[in-house]
């Protein structure tokens, strides 16, 4: 449908919205924290609005400066155990109470420099994770010992940003792609977007939906270069699957070239075959590459004449939720636009306009993730003038409490004086009984009470830490799916450092672990 379209609110009339899903321990096994996707621990006791405040940094885990510092990869916790991959192409098992080492494991070489590029789950013994040259892992939970590895995808800029789920014996992922950031000499674009589920013990592929058709060539670029149509629809975030049901929901980016398949979509699929339920696509056309950010744009951005170079994905992970009897999933894209939907029929029950729309690149929106803790969602918006959490009424939309990125987040701490620093939010939600936690493009971590979206307690991560490894790190920029805040059995984690990087920094990112 239409921008026009996705800024208007639909509500239905109904009741009260029912718990988040409970959990008997505190454990975080995976980035959307359960399988419905709430980002939220109902079992956290020990940190709670009013201590919060009273956190301190206990230990940090320093990664060596190189090419690649940007972080990608949310820890997961369980038990005594917090488990991350980093920049430096290693993935770590560390004691979560002390950052005592336990394993580690170096990732294969690649035909291309790989590192740890989403968020691990742990599950039935085995860690899963995949890496920046799309390639899946499962290692043995207490040895780090390699069980199983596949290659998701064989195209020449394929990765994995969509943090595996794992359900009824198998594991679901989704692979994405940097394709069309390359040179336009590249003959543009060949890559398919593709959600796959495999067997958890033998890495056995058992089915794979393709977002698009296969491209096919329809001419050449400007400078010559091959041309292939429809391409793109990247699945950048992480499936969540409805249990009652067997319903896996994933969402899908843009094209890069062509008009086709199903960009912009949110998905309904099987989780046992993968065969479609239903689709609800949310732009009416949208295709983006990076050269429409370039002088030669007209040449090569289709959509320049009539608009459609938005890059106005659904990059964020779904959220499922009962209201008045009626289970509903909802999503954030990177339009600004949350939207929420009759999780049987796909049906809109209500749409809200959070982020303000900016031209191309989507960077106004909502990006990767938000929280649902049985009374409210939580909603942040990346670069919108400025970046803003908000808490919303599940059952309507209406926006319960707004409250913007601090002024002084810029001017403040290690990231005053910083160009690229931001008022954005380009971070998942995460929240525990009573509080919200989100970091921003200032490089602080904040915690909010989650009845009136104050401001609780601010770290700075944008200082030199000593790690547990002996190195020293700084964190920086907090955006991307890796640096989402983690909080189980009474400690805090995140990752700290992404894209932009702040100047003059002479040390990697960091895992900072707050107690009280």
């Amino acid at each position: 449908m239409r921008r026009t379209t996705a800024l208007l609110t639909a509500a239905l009339v109904v009741l009260t919205a029912s718990p988040a899903t409970a959990h008997a321990g505190g454990d975080w096994p995976g980035w959307q924290k359960d399988l419905n996707g709430s980002r939220h621990n109902a079992a956290e006791w020990r940190i709670d609005r009013n201590n919060a405040g009273k956190l301190k940094l206990k230990w940090a885990f320093a990664y060596p400066k190189g090419d690649v510092n940007g972080v990608r990869s949310q820890p997961a916790v369980v038990g005594d155990t917090v488990y991350f991959g980093g920049p430096d192409g290693k993935f770590y098992a560390r004691n979560a109470r002390s950052g005592n080492a336990k394993w580690e494991f170096a990732l294969p070489p690649a035909s291309r420099y790989a590192y740890n590029s989403d968020g691990p789950t742990v599950a039935g013994g085995k860690v899963f994770f995949g890496d920046s040259a799309s390639r899946l892992f499962a290692l043995d939970q207490r040895t780090g010992r390699l069980r199983w590895q596949v290659r998701l995808d064989d195209g020449i800029a394929s990765q994995t940003t969509s943090s595996p789920i794992v359900h009824n014996g198998l594991v679901y992922v989704g692979t994405s792609s940097g394709e069309n950031t390359l040179p336009v000499t590249h003959a543009c674009c060949t890559f398919r977007g593709h959600i796959d589920a495999y067997d958890v013990d033998t890495g056995a592929l058992v089915w794979r939906h393709h977002t698009v058709p296969e491209p096919v060539e329809v001419g050449t670029w400007p400078n010559g270069a091959k041309r292939f149509e429809p391409s793109g629809a990247g699945v950048w975030s992480s499936p969540v699957i409805d249990r009652g049901t067997g319903t896996l929901y994933v969402g899908t980016g843009q094209n890069y070239t062509g008009k086709g398949g199903e960009f912009d979509s949110l998905l309904a699929l099987d989780a046992r075959t993968g065969a479609v339920r239903w689709t609800n696509q949310v732009t009416g056309a949208d295709t983006w590459r990076d050269a429409c950010n370039t002088p030669d744009a007209e040449g090569y951005c289709p959509g320049l004449k009539d608009g459609t170079n938005l890059d106005y994905d659904i990059g964020a992970t779904p959220n499922l939720f009962t209201v008045g009897g009626r289970q509903l999933v909802g999503v954030g894209q990177k339009s600004g636009v949350y939207h929420v939907f009759d999780a049987a029929t796909g049906q809109v029950v209500w749409r809200r306009q959070l982020g303000v729309p900016l031209p191309s690149g989507g960077i106004s929106g909502i990006q990767w993730g938000s929280s649902y803790d049985g009374r409210r969602l939580y909603i942040a918006t990346y670069y919108a003038d400025p970046g803003t959490l908000f808490a919303v009424d599940p059952a309507t939309g209406q926006v319960l409490w707004q409250t913007p990125a601090p002024e002084d987040g810029c001017a403040t701490g290690g990231a005053a004086g910083q160009p690229t620093c931001a008022r954005a939010h380009g971070v998942p939600v995460s929240s525990t009984p009573g509080v919200v936690w989100l970091g921003a493009g200032d490089g602080k971590l904040r915690a909010y009470n989650s009845r009136t979206g104050q401001v609780l307690w601010t770290y700075d991560t944008v200082q030199d830490v000593r790690g547990v490894n002996g190195l020293t790190g700084r964190g920086g920029t907090m955006a991307g799916p890796g640096t989402g805040a983690v909080v189980s059995n009474g400690m805090v984690f995140v990752q700290s450092g992404y894209y932009p990087e702040f100047a003059n920094n002479p040390n990697g990112s960091v895992l900072l672990a707050f107690g009280l």
